[in-house]
């Protein structure tokens, strides 16, 4: 097992020894439901003040369940999962991301996975959240790694990632926007109308789900984004998916002494499987779990199955 970061193009990912069979998202028995509904919260941080979704906030901050979400969306992909994570006694917490949601929205600002988790971890602190099961899912799985491995590791009791960047892949190439690495231009919010910009995420958006996405569903990703200061703050996380940083606790992922959820959609094109077959097999105490016949955007595709895999770990 290898605990030295990985110095290769990790946007060709090699495929490790093949994993156990994928399980297919439908037979799933579907976890149990809690009656309670999310309330909405904020949390000041540094010079910023976060907002999340949460339910049974009143059974305390210790041993919580902490969700942060991918690229381009919100605390909301985490509406259909939160009840059955509820349903285990534990507190629920699902963040908006700075930039995101009802987060503040600063223009310029560190939105890379080490800005996130620095903003993250002071909001954890005034929230007292101790021995806590993170779970990142896309983006949200890169800023995960870095609050485990470095600024939030103490508090961290387990670690759990949804077709998470890895490595020294930080972004899909075609995936939020077409062309990522010509979107990481600081100019290119400059020359962008909003118009282009919204046209061009309705148009790949969808490919992140293997069975498409409703237009309602599509609507819900594109809403926050639909202004000046939408475009803006978007192309701003773009530019933030740097190779480097998420490289920079590749290793620290490797050798993490606690236990790893890894659940993963059989037809992820965004991040592909063979990362998470990689950190299975390098991982120490890593586990895989495969869900058949679903892509990137698994939350919306296989809400149960990813609510049982992780109601189940955390427990």
């Amino acid at each position: 097992m290898s605990e030295t970061s990985d110095t290769s193009a990790m946007n060709d990912p090699q495929t490790p020894p093949a994993s156990a069979p994928a399980t297919p998202a439908p037979a799933a028995t579907p976890a149990p439901r809690a009656t309670a509904t999310a309330s909405r919260g904020s949390v000041r941080s540094i010079h910023y003040t976060l907002s999340y979704l949460a339910q049974n906030a009143e059974r305390g901050p210790k041993g919580a369940i902490v969700l942060l979400h991918d690229l381009p969306g919100g605390a909301f992909v985490w509406e259909r999962v939160m009840p059955a994570l509820a349903a285990t006694g534990r507190a629920v917490y699902a963040f908006d991301l700075l930039g995101f949601g009802q987060s503040d929205k600063p223009w310029p600002a560190d939105t890379s996975i080490w800005g996130h988790a620095d903003c993250l971890s002071q909001a954890f602190r005034a929230l007292g959240l101790s021995e806590i099961t993170l779970v990142g899912f896309g983006l949200g799985g890169g800023v995960a790694q870095t609050l485990a491995t470095r600024l939030y590791r103490d508090e961290v009791a387990r670690l759990a990632l949804i077709n998470s960047y890895a490595y020294e892949y930080a972004f899909a190439p075609d995936w939020p926007f077409p062309e990522m690495a010509k979107h990481q231009d600081p100019e290119m919010a400059h020359h962008m109308k909003v118009e282009e910009e919204q046209a061009e995420l309705r148009q790949t958006i969808p490919a992140g789900a293997a069975g498409g996405l409703s237009g309602e569903r599509l609507n819900s990703y594109l809403a926050e984004w639909n202004s000046d200061l939408g475009k803006n703050v978007i192309m701003q996380q773009v530019r933030g998916m740097l190779p480097l940083y998420m490289n920079s606790v590749a290793s620290d992922v490797v050798a993490l002494d606690r236990p790893a959820l890894l659940i993963w959609g059989e037809r992820d094109t965004v991040t592909p499987l063979a990362l998470g077959q990689r950190l299975a097999s390098e991982a120490r105490q890593a586990r895989l779990e495969v869900v058949a016949g679903v892509g990137h955007l698994i939350l919306d595709e296989a809400p149960d199955r990813v609510a049982m895999l992780l109601g189940a770990f955390a427990s």
